[in-house]
């Protein structure tokens, strides 16, 4: 595909065709987190801070690429959520059942891992990480006064995309290997609908229906890896909050005037090889979603854009990983992962969680790898995320109308992408 000087410029050509992607991009979600940055990755559930696969290891611990080689990695995923309510006895959002439109979701992933003359790598990457996203259509809605929408105002929903760019140097001294990462991140972010919550906003004009806006940040993930004996081996990774620049388009929606950053996270795990065609992954994870008011904040806080304002009430989530992947011949590999993670909406945050209804729990994945011939090989995966339901009471932000509202969410992926060594 590239000739030999053509290779070490193609990390970067392809890192700046992923980016212009971005408007597009969701993904199997934790909260809005990624189950997994790459096909191999999405195989075992999103396991592996202790483990190296590809050059798309680096996304999980900027360690695990130390040891991978001069690599292309390329992936697809084709995403599809299903989200909704059910409203009872509801006397603000529409009763009965009503589900987000817009359930399918094309999601690039692309990295190049390049040895230095040192015995270090340079690693490039760009992925999404998970996303937000509701669509729902111009229902009909008894309770507006002769209006529709699911929030009185038409079609109403959000779209929040994240696209993180890094450019990682990993070195491997003995049995340690570490990694630092800075990382650029650019969210584009729409809201639609919402005119309801005018009177409930420090400044209406920035509320709703202004199309996309765009923010950037820059943050820090590191990351390490140690060999506790030659079959186990400790992994350790972290990710600083993302300071992002204001949504000033929606800056009376978002707490703090448009601020909307992204959490700091930290994974935990252990990769045991009871034999070298055999590889179990066990990975803990903790995103701190109370560290973002306009994530964390309860919908009682304030008026949406101030500070100390309304946000989505989420709680932190923890998330266990499992994962195994086994090399049957020396052309094929399969893998197999599961993945748990604590619901972040509570019951009395149910009603603007109708927009952000990220309350899966269960995620289950298989995948593989076909070797081709001795550079190329083929990596597919699919996850199945079960319905979860969350029901709490209808809650606008004058307090309690006295009906129900239930929250639901499932969600089924397919990935496949090409690696190529060098």
């Amino acid at each position: 595909m590239f000739s030999k000087g053509q290779t070490r410029f193609a990390g970067p050509i392809i890192l700046c065709l992923t980016a212009g992607t971005l408007p597009q991009m969701a993904s199997a979600t934790e909260g809005y987190f990624a189950l997994g940055y790459s096909p191999a990755a999405r195989g075992v559930a999103g396991a592996g801070v202790a483990y190296s696969q590809d050059a798309m290891s680096g996304a999980i611990n900027p360690a695990a690429v130390a040891t991978v080689g001069r690599e292309l990695n390329l992936g697809f995923q084709a995403f599809s959520p299903s989200r909704g309510y059910t409203g009872t006895s509801t006397g603000f959002v529409p009763s009965g059942e009503v589900s987000s439109g817009k359930e399918f979701f094309p999601v690039p992933n692309a990295a190049y891992n390049l040895p230095l003359s040192n015995g270090a790598v340079v690693n490039f990457a760009a992925y999404g990480n998970g996303g937000m996203n509701t669509s729902y259509g111009n229902v009909a809605n008894p309770n507006c006064g002769g209006g529709s929408g699911v929030f009185c105002a038409g079609e109403a929903g959000v779209d929040l995309t994240q696209l993180f760019l890094s450019v990682t140097y990993a070195q491997k001294m003995g049995r340690f290997s570490f990694g630092i990462a800075p990382t650029l991140a650019v969210q584009a972010f729409e809201a639609k609908g919402l005119g309801a919550f005018a009177a409930a906003s420090v400044d209406a004009t920035a509320l709703t229906d202004n199309g996309l806006d765009y923010s950037t940040g820059v943050g820090l993930r590191v990351g390490m890896q140690y060999e506790l004996s030659d079959q186990l081996t400790l992994g350790l990774a972290a990710q600083t909050k993302f300071n992002m620049s204001e949504f000033d388009d929606y800056a009376g929606l978002f707490e703090g005037g448009g601020d909307f950053d992204i959490p700091a996270s930290v994974t935990v795990g252990l990769a045991y090889q009871p034999q070298s065609n055999l590889a179990l992954l066990l990975d803990y994870q903790k995103i701190f979603y109370s560290d973002v008011p306009a994530v964390a904040n309860s919908m009682s806080a304030g008026a949406l854009g101030a500070d100390g304002g309304a946000g989505f009430g989420w709680d932190d989530v923890e998330v266990i990983r499992l994962g195994a992947e086994w090399k049957s011949s020396e052309l094929m590999t399969w893998r197999v992962g599961y993945a748990h993670t604590s619901n972040p909406v509570g019951a009395d945050d149910v009603t603007f969680g109708i927009l952000a209804p990220g309350v899966v729990e269960d995620h289950y994945a298989f995948g593989g790898s076909r070797q081709i011939n001795a550079r190329d090989r083929i990596d597919f995966s699919i996850s199945y995320v079960p319905e979860n339901t969350v029901s709490g009471p209808e809650m606008t932000l004058s307090g309690p109308t006295g009906g129900d509202v239930e929250l639901n969410m499932s969600q089924i992926s397919a990935s496949i992408g090409w690696t190529r060594t060098f």
